[in-house]
């Protein structure tokens, strides 16, 4: 039994690291994919290449303080979604002719309001156990390709005759 992605290439096996040589190592994803992009242009076989970041941390930047209103106004946002989705798929799929644009809106003010109950429900039950909002990122310490070392000296010869920009 293969293992074949969607788009018919051989996934994978996970997990397991990637083995083979160090091509470079860089201190930002763009550096990185810079190197690989570079090598892209170059005809240079990529596929043979992966960037792994190194030394994960997780970085969680504090946006604001969680009050009512912004509760309210999230779980708003968060049901106009919602309801904008399914008013769509019922206008779409009707067989009948008698959906029409309005019924699309009465969706997202349904899905609003549900919204802004579940919201302000979500924020009553956590409340004071954590009262801001944040964003989370997972960021490397530093980024390496790692290559098939039978292609190394390849693609060090590619990027010399082709500089960065």
């Amino acid at each position: 039994m293969s293992n074949l992605s969607p788009f018919g290439r051989k996934a994978p096996s996970l997990p397991s690291l990637p083995e083979g040589d160090v091509l470079g190592t860089y201190t930002s994803y763009l550096e990185a994919q810079g190197v690989v992009d570079r090598l892209a242009k170059a005809d240079f076989e990529v596929a043979k290449l992966t960037i792994v970041g190194n030394d994960l941390k997780t970085v969680e930047r504090v946006t604001g303080k969680l009050t009512w209103g912004r509760a309210a106004l999230a779980g708003a946002a968060s049901g106009a979604w919602l309801g904008l989705f399914i008013g769509l798929v019922f206008f779409i799929f009707s067989s009948t002719g008698t959906a029409s644009l309005a019924f699309v809106g009465a969706a997202v003010l349904i899905g609003a309001g549900f919204g802004v109950v579940f919201g302000i429900a979500t924020y009553a039950i956590n409340r004071r156990s954590r009262d801001f909002t944040s964003t989370h990122q997972v960021l490397a310490a530093n980024y390496q390709i790692i290559i098939d070392p039978q292609l190394t000296a390849k693609a060090q010869q590619t990027l010399q005759q082709h500089p960065a920009a």
